[in-house]
């Protein structure tokens, strides 16, 4: 059987400075590396956290005026945090657009969706 190591996750972003600002305000991303294809009109930039185990791509096309349509769906990426109820609090407090707490049965961990500029939403889970 092949093992398949998770490389990167891609999203299409309008604004490529205030994405950064986000995923390094809100879950303390930070940016890995750059690749700038001015002759294709297009920057890919990749976040990474701590543990640069995995990273979050940020493709931002020039001239792209129409936001991207998302979807309907429950797709989303999903990280883990020590402190859910401190991390909530802070998100909220920073003015991010933050859903409820929950969780999916008793005893199950906590967890809520926080959504970035562009609306891609991020589940943050307890640890």
């Amino acid at each position: 059987m092949q093992n398949y190591d998770f490389v990167h996750s891609c999203i299409r972003v309008m604004d490529l400075e205030k994405s950064i600002d986000f995923y390094k305000n809100a879950l303390n991303l930070e940016e890995s590396r750059r690749r700038d294809f001015p002759e294709d009109k297009f920057t890919l930039v990749y976040l990474t956290d701590q543990k640069g185990n995995f990273e979050l791509e940020l493709t931002y096309n020039y001239d792209r005026e129409e936001p991207y349509t998302i979807g309907n769906g429950y797709s989303h990426i999903a990280v883990k945090v020590d402190d859910l109820e401190k991390s909530y609090q802070r998100h909220q407090e920073a003015g991010y657009k933050v859903g409820d707490l929950k969780s999916l049965s008793e005893g199950s961990a906590g967890y809520y969706f926080i959504t970035d500029p562009d609306g891609y939403r991020t589940e943050v889970i307890a640890k």
